[in-house]
């Protein structure tokens, strides 16, 4: 079996880690919590970091008039699916050994990868700016305009007291590690094409 072959199937296959690993991670550290609060992100659920780490999210975050995090969100139904699909379709495009195909499934799991950051995106924003008006507890910013508590999309950020981390778990690396292979696996195929 040719090398571009070989690097879509095993590039593709590396998505079936999301169904087994987290994709994301949210933690929360301040003073209060000396373990810190983190909740794990994966295309099906959302995990507690350590036992319980939810509904103390949960709690704390009713003080401020934050929306509870639900038990699942409409998206847990799609992205299994939609990852089923996509590892079908590489290992498929991997068989049929067209390296154009592996661009256009490059192309489609980056597009839906970006669709899926800023799906979550919207969410975080909804999850920290709508908030309940009859909250136990208001903060507002300088200006007098109500404070929103969204974590942040990547990286970290400080909330009141909070500093807010959001990172990539290891499903997501194993998703761009097979990105990246079948990235790879384009030129690869075009220079054994040219062969």
């Amino acid at each position: 079996m040719k090398k571009s072959k070989i690097l879509m199937i095993i590039g593709s296959l590396l998505l079936l880690g999301l169904f087994v690993f987290p994709l994301w991670n949210i933690t929360l550290e301040a003073p209060q919590y000396p373990i810190p609060l983190g909740m794990d992100i994966h295309i099906n659920k959302f995990a507690d970091t350590h036992e319980f780490d939810v509904k103390n999210i949960n709690l704390m975050n009713h003080y401020v008039g934050m929306q509870y995090i639900p038990e699942t969100i409409p998206e847990f139904k799609i992205f299994p699916w939609a990852i089923g699909f996509m590892v079908a379709l590489g290992v498929l495009f991997g068989f049929l050994g067209n390296h154009k195909l592996f661009l256009v499934w490059f192309v489609i799991i980056s597009l839906l990868g970006i669709a899926g950051m800023y799906d979550f995106y919207l969410w975080e924003y909804d999850y920290g700016h709508n908030l309940d008006p009859k909250a136990i507890m208001k903060f507002t910013n300088p200006d007098g305009s109500i404070m929103g508590f969204q974590p942040p999309l990547f990286g970290s950020k400080d909330i009141l007291n909070f500093k807010a981390h959001s990172y990539p778990r290891l499903g997501a690396y194993l998703m761009f590690l097979g990105m990246f292979l079948t990235f790879v696996a384009f030129f690869v195929g075009k220079k054994e094409a040219k062969a």
